[in-house]
């Protein structure tokens, strides 16, 4: 989900973001690509937004729930509003065509590696200081402590994303050489390997083995990408782009009925199950279905206006728009404005202005913290990138305080950790070593006895 979508070929993106780089910046790639991403993301936050809510009790103590999940609609909703799986394949595709470039620029997979957890981690460290100031300000202001950690657990519950793409990232290299040699294995390896981890957990009771999935069904999805940037659904036949994700929704009947997975998809997010691997097919085939009527939307000045100023700020409405939810709602709450309850007429009709709200902020915010997502500047002439120790410290430094926030949920502690943890990741990443002076070929030294005589 990064601020760019990659392009075809794996052209150079611009460096400046005047009109003339807008325009070399859409050239040459994939529009749809974009637009999916760019869709992701505000329906991300249309979702996040309808999955909180803040209200008082009779008594007049303030309660936070979660409205949407209290729909008998809600878990068959998520079958066709999960949208992290195309997240997953949309990734794919920025990343194998990424990939491809580093490649043709003589880069390795060190040079590639890093760049990636550059891209991930500065507006992620921004975020992490953010939340640590907040939540240290928040304790200091003696918050009741109840509220202060759900609030907490709700604002960094999108940041398990940084976990998983950060692990999918580590792999690209790996993972496009065996696409290369054997795609269709690669895919049943991963399949099977992810089947084999739920029925594991299943079988023990043991959730936390189902984490083994961050790694076998994140990369399958991301593989799907990988499919898509070779470009093997072009000539399929439109009934197959139609029945495959038919035929994964049908299959998710039996799936969710077994007792193994949960008809929630959001349940069978966070460790990922191999539910999500099904879905990740499905909205693969329909992207590919729906392809032409979205280029040909794309083909328009304000549909390319809109993907542009999205996708640019993508990863800061994503980081941001929860913070940004829950200091809005407090200050609403500080004013003594009316709290709706929550799931009534007017809670829904309410979430409209405060979506509105909610993407102006970020977008206010990404004026400040925007340049974060922008491409690392390279190497300069003369150096080398940080060995491959460092960039595996920085890389564990990325990820764990994501990961951890993914299974314990937030709070104090863990955000001034990744305050500390990722900024000094990207401090890591940033340095770079004076190349090597090469060794000078020594000239044969005339021996003594031959000088002397």
């Amino acid at each position: 989900m990064n601020a760019d979508a990659h392009r075809h070929a794996g052209a150079p993106a611009p460096a400046d973001r005047s009109t003339d780089s807008r325009t070399a910046l859409l050239a040459g790639r994939d529009l749809t690509v974009d637009l999916a991403r760019a869709s992701c993301v505000l329906l991300v936050v249309v979702v996040h937004l309808l999955m909180f809510a803040v209200s008082r009790t009779a008594a007049g103590a303030l309660v936070v729930t979660a409205p949407l999940t209290h729909e008998p609609w809600f878990a068959r909703a998520t079958w066709f509003g999960q949208i992290m799986p195309l997240f997953f394949v949309v990734g794919g595709f920025a990343s194998a065509t990424a990939w491809a470039s580093a490649e043709r620029r003589g880069q390795d997979a060190g040079d590639y590696v890093r760049g990636r957890l550059l891209r991930l981690g500065r507006p992620a460290a921004a975020v992490f200081v953010f939340l640590a100031v907040g939540l240290g300000v928040a304790t200091i202001a003696g918050a009741p402590p109840a509220i202060l950690r759900t609030t907490a657990v709700g604002i960094g519950s999108p940041l398990w994303f940084l976990a998983a793409y950060g692990i999918t990232q580590l792999f690209v290299p790996l993972m496009a050489r065996l696409h290369r040699v054997n795609p269709w294995a690669t895919l049943a390896v991963l399949a099977t390997a992810g089947l084999l981890v739920d029925l594991g957990r299943h079988a023990t009771g043991v959730t936390d083995f189902g984490l083994l999935n961050m790694v076998f069904v994140w990369l399958f999805v991301q593989q799907l990408g990988f499919v898509y940037a070779s470009g093997w659904l072009e000539r399929m036949p439109v009934a197959v782009l139609v029945a495959v994700p038919l035929a994964c929704w049908a299959l998710l009947v039996p799936m969710t009925r077994s007792g193994i997975w949960s008809a929630d998809m959001l349940t069978d997010q966070n460790p990922p199950m191999t539910t999500l691997a099904v879905l990740g097919v499905a909205q693969l085939f329909l992207l590919r279905l729906f392809r032409p009527a979205l280029a040909r939307l794309m083909q328009t000045r304000a549909a390319q206006n809109v993907v542009f100023v999205v996708g640019s700020r993508g990863m800061t409405v994503y980081l941001w728009h929860l913070p940004l939810a829950v200091l809005l709602t407090g200050a609403l709450v500080l004013v003594g404005a009316p709290l709706p309850v929550p799931g009534s007429p007017v809670w829904w009709a309410s979430r409209i202005p405060m979506y509105a709200a909610v993407l102006a902020l970020a977008f206010t915010v990404s004026l400040v913290v925007g340049r974060l997502e922008r491409a690392p500047r390279p190497v300069p002439a003369g150096d080398r990138r940080p060995s491959l120790i460092v960039i595996a410290a920085a890389a564990v430094l990325t990820i764990v305080p994501p990961f951890v926030v993914m299974l314990d949920g937030l709070d104090l502690a863990w955000a001034v950790i990744g305050a500390v943890a990722l900024p000094l990741a990207m401090w890591l990443l940033g340095r770079t070593r004076p190349q090597a002076a090469p060794t000078p070929i020594c000239q044969d030294t005339p021996n003594r006895s031959a000088t002397q005589a």
